[in-house]
């Protein structure tokens, strides 16, 4: 079978142990985790791939469409990276993925030439800027993608600072997983570049915050005095990781990407385990990460969605299937992130290495499509109202049917919400014990879901 690695789940092909990667000998589930800013923890992220967004692939296309984000319920807009890519044509700098697609484009924007402007690709300093301030008129927040594990090989700093990247002895490049040159953070003078980018996009561009990729591949010391130096200038800026490092959340990042949480999820779905499988992985992390930790939940991202991964979601798990993900994502403890176009059921293979694909805006007009944009906009009315599903306790309730059904309430002080979700494509009844002892039937259809 054939397997990519992306993200943070490198750091398991690295071979660390399980103490190294959980950090389980601090006790950090006896600490607590950061206090994370109001507009990320109840907010509803969504994520934007450029080159898939539009036929356009602009930032002024992404602008236009700021008033069909809005209406989804989002409340924060992440790009991916719109810097200048490296534009090197020398395949041995390329990654798997990016020769596998065959689009013969050097221009990756995972592999960065210039921290400090905008891609022509895009459009302009100016047109980030624009859509900003535009994004910020409605309300909506806007994170940008951080890229500082690695660089391109031909990145604008070199010649000047050829130490700013890893050399061996011959004076090669050393080159991570994806084959980039990788950053060198002994170097203070390099450090001291990056904090000085973050703080430009935050002061000079008004950036509420970043994604930072494979951010657990880089040192936590660095993450940690960005922090300091970013809060200056916004003190509520907000930080997600890319990663499953439980230390970040103690005081660099807000937020880390639910990578458990969605392979669980995954395997319900894919290869048929049950459904209390994925509680099981909750409360596993639970024993290891910071009281409080907050994680991102998604059915689908950039990653996820490229041209050479197995059938898009949508495809594999069906229109109902989606749906119960998509109920789980927003009620769980965390953010829930919808990956662009998942809200009008989009289906088509889009690439992070190419413009050859992109969401066709017309399926606005199909019948699947107006029932899940207005699916999406439901579930975040529902979220958005009920301050138990964003600031209340997760509390998990046995059921009679733990192999098909997730059952759990969000507790706020004396109200709760209750939850109660059907993973199976069949009908189920299930009996679900309530925190008082009592128990309640609930029949439910195919993929079906309770929430009250």
């Amino acid at each position: 079978m054939k397997k990519f690695v992306f993200g943070s789940f490198v750091l398991f092909c690295m071979g660390l142990t399980a103490a190294m990667l959980w950090g389980a000998e601090e006790n950090l589930h006896e600490k607590p985790a950061r206090q994370a800013p109001e507009w990320l923890t109840k907010g509803i992220i969504y994520q934007i791939n450029p080159r898939a967004f539009t036929p356009e692939g602009t930032l002024k296309a992404i602008e236009a469409k700021l008033p069909h984000i809005q209406a989804t319920g989002a409340t924060i807009v992440y790009l991916c990276p719109v810097f200048m890519a490296d534009d090197d044509m020398d395949r041995k700098y390329w990654s798997t993925r990016q020769k596998s697609s065959k689009m013969e484009n050097p221009r990756n924007p995972y592999r960065i030439k210039d921290y400090y402007n905008v891609d022509p690709e895009y459009g302009t300093n100016e047109d980030l800027k624009s859509l900003i301030q535009k994004a910020h008129e409605r309300g909506l927040r806007v994170m940008l993608d951080m890229v500082y594990f690695h660089c391109g090989p031909t990145a604008i700093f070199l010649e000047e600072h050829p130490d700013f990247v890893l050399r061996d002895k011959e004076g090669n490049f050393e080159t991570g997983v994806w084959a980039f040159p990788k950053l060198n953070f002994q170097s203070q003078a390099l450090r001291e570049y990056l904090y000085q980018n973050m703080e430009m996009w935050v002061r000079d561009y008004d950036v509420d915050g970043f994604r930072c990729d494979v951010a657990d591949l880089v040192p936590l010391d660095f993450w940690e005095e960005g922090r300091r130096r970013l809060e200056k200038i916004r003190p509520d800026v907000a930080m997600i990781c890319e990663g499953i490092r439980p230390k970040d959340q103690l005081y660099a990042f807000d937020m880390s990407y639910g990578f458990q949480f969605y392979w669980a999820l995954q395997d319900v779905y894919d290869k048929g385990k049950p459904a209390l499988s994925v509680r099981q992985k909750v409360e596993e992390v639970e024993k290891k990460w910071p009281q409080g930790a907050r994680f991102m939940h998604y059915v689908d991202n950039h990653d996820i969605a490229n041209g050479d991964w197995p059938k898009r979601r949508g495809v594999r798990w069906g229109e109902k299937g989606m749906n119960a993900a998509l109920v789980l994502c927003y009620t769980m403890d965390g953010t829930p992130m919808l990956y662009c176009g998942l809200e009008m059921a989009d289906k088509c293979r889009h690439s992070i290495f190419g413009k050859t694909v992109y969401i066709d805006w017309n399926q606005q007009n199909t019948d699947e499509a107006r029932r899940r944009m207005a699916f999406c906009q439901e579930l975040a009315k529902t979220r958005l109202s009920r301050p138990e599903l964003t600031e209340g306790k997760l509390v998990w309730l046995d059921n009679s049917t733990p192999d098909e059904v997730l059952s759990f309430a969000r507790v706020l002080g004396d109200t709760k919400v209750l939850v109660v979700i059907n993973f199976r494509d069949q009908p189920i009844e299930t009996n679900v014990k309530l925190a008082d002892g009592t128990e309640k039937t609930f029949s439910l259809a195919e993929f079906g879901y309770v929430i009250e």
